[in-house]
Order: C-alpha cells, then sequence, then structure tokens
C-alpha cells in the first residue's frame, strides 16, 4: 500500500474514531432502487437513474478521499436485459455519456477504471467508451473503480474456468496447479483485493449474482436508503457498522486487518 494510501486511511479513521486497521480496503457496493427512488416522487425512471450516476460520482470521489485501494459498483447485470427496451436504452445512453465525462476526474485522482462482465450485447458506443476509459487510466496507482456493467458472478466464474480449461488442454497449466489463486487470477477483478464490506441499498436482501467469488469473508450491510440518496454520511456509517464486527475467516479469533 502506498504511503498516499496510507495517509488518507489514518485521517479517516482519526475522524471516525477508529484504528487505521478497521477501515475498509476494497468496498463493493450493490446499487438498488433508483427506479422506487424515481416512482415515489411521481418522476418517471429514467430520472432515478439520473441521480443515481450523480450519486456513482460522489461516492466515488469519497472512496478515494477516505484511502480505499477499490470500489466496485454493481451498475447493470446481465438479468438487466429484461427491462423495458426504452429503460436499457437510456441506461446505455448514461454509460457512454458517463465514461466519457468521468475521465478528468479519473486521471486528477489516478483512479484506474476496471471492467467486471461482458462487451456482448453492449452499444458501439459504450464499448468504444468503456475501451478507450480503461486505456487512459491503465498507468494510473490510485484507487481501482470496478464497473460491474453487464456482469454476473456465475458467468465470471464460468469464463474463468473455461480459460483454465483452455490452458490445461493446451498444457501450459497442470491440473495440479489450479488453486484459489489461480482461478482469482483469472477472473475479471483479478490485481484487486477481495472486499471487505458489501454495502446494499434499498432494504433488499439479497446477493444478485453478485462477486460469487470474491466475497466469501466480506462483511455485509444493508440500508433502507435508495441510492439516489446515499451520501457520504452513509458510507461512514457502514464503514463504522463494519468496524464494530469481528472478522475470524472461519478461525475462533478476529484476525487483524
Amino acid at each position: 500500500m502506498s504511503t498516499e494510501f496510507e495517509t488518507k486511511r489514518k485521517q479517516t479513521a482519526l475522524r471516525l474514531g477508529l484504528s487505521p486497521q478497521s477501515i475498509p480496503h476494497h468496498i463493493a457496493i450493490i446499487m438498488d432502487g433508483n427506479g422506487r427512488w424515481a416512482t415515489e416522487r411521481g418522476l418517471p425512471r429514467f430520472r432515478g437513474h439520473e441521480q443515481g450516476g450523480k450519486t456513482v460520482e460522489t461516492i466515488a470521489q469519497y472512496c478515494v478521499d477516505i484511502g480505499l485501494e477499490a470500489l466496485s459498483i454493481y451498475s447493470f447485470s446481465m438479468q438487466n436485459w429484461k427491462r423495458p427496451k426504452e429503460e436499457i436504452d437510456f441506461l446505455m445512453y448514461l454509460y457512454a455519456a458517463y465514461l466519457e465525462g468521468i475521465r478528468p476526474t479519473l486521471m486528477k485522482n489516478k483512479v484506474r477504471l476496471i471492467h467486471l462482465g461482458s462487451r456482448e450485447n453492449l452499444p458501439q458506443n459504450v464499448i468504444d467508451a468503456l475501451a478507450e476509459t480503461i486505456r487512459l487510466t491503465a498507468d494510473n496507482k490510485g484507487m481501482a473503480l470496478c464497473l460491474a456493467l453487464n456482469y454476473g458472478g456465475r458467468e465470471e466464474i464460468i469464463q474463468a474456468v473455461r480459460s483454465i480449461a483452455q490452458k490445461c488442454r493446451q498444457g501450459t497449466l497442470a491440473p495440479q496447479d489450479i488453486t484459489e489463486t489461480c482461478i482469482t487470477s483469472h477472473l475479471d477483478s483479478a490485481g484487486c483485493p477481495d472486499p471487505d464490506l458489501v454495502i446494499r441499498t434499498s432494504g433488499e436482501m439479497r446477493i444478485s449474482n453478485f462477486l460469487l467469488w470474491q466475497i466469501s469473508y466480506a462483511e455485509f450491510y444493508v440500508t433502507d436508503t435508495y441510492w439516489p440518496d446515499f451520501s457520504p454520511a452513509d458510507l461512514d456509517k457502514a464503514i463504522l457498522a463494519y468496524a464494530a464486527r469481528s472478522r475470524r475467516f472461519g478461525d475462533i479469533k478476529a484476525k487483524t486487518q
């Protein structure tokens, strides 16, 4: 971990009255409630997605400021293609605009964008915007922003298994060398630490096929707050709840982070 990360984490810990070891390194967020946020205000659903996009920018900046090494956001699942075409078209428009518009901020904060998921079925303008933003930020050494777009946890594992099987077939990988580390290195999130904390907004109690391999030992925090209303103060509450827990990783004694 770089000195810059450590300094920010110490400052965050001091502000929250915690030890630096109690600050998670990687937070994953299942962003939920955009549609309900809009409906309860008598607005069309796309207004909720617009506001949700603004929340992403606010929370991502805050995560940079508090010294997170990685932030994963569940933006669009493979199952979301079942939604009305008009809503999907608007979401794809938002993704393309967001991926282009956020580049100066990513570069300023030295954030590296990582895509979790498949590019298959995505519109070409979204693919192009995604590829260019990944290229531009590839050498950044700050926080990793993992965008789960057209993503499914089971599908990610299937693709990793297929890649490993192909290497075994070619003779470049022996079956006995297939370990947890090997499988992790073939996932979309390769190179990022596993999430310490998973946050789900809108009160739903589901994983929804998100990072199934990576969240094996993550702590969960669910809030009734809809994603468009989720604020840095809400994130602080989640971190405080996380810090109050005893993480044992299968042992009987808590482990030091």
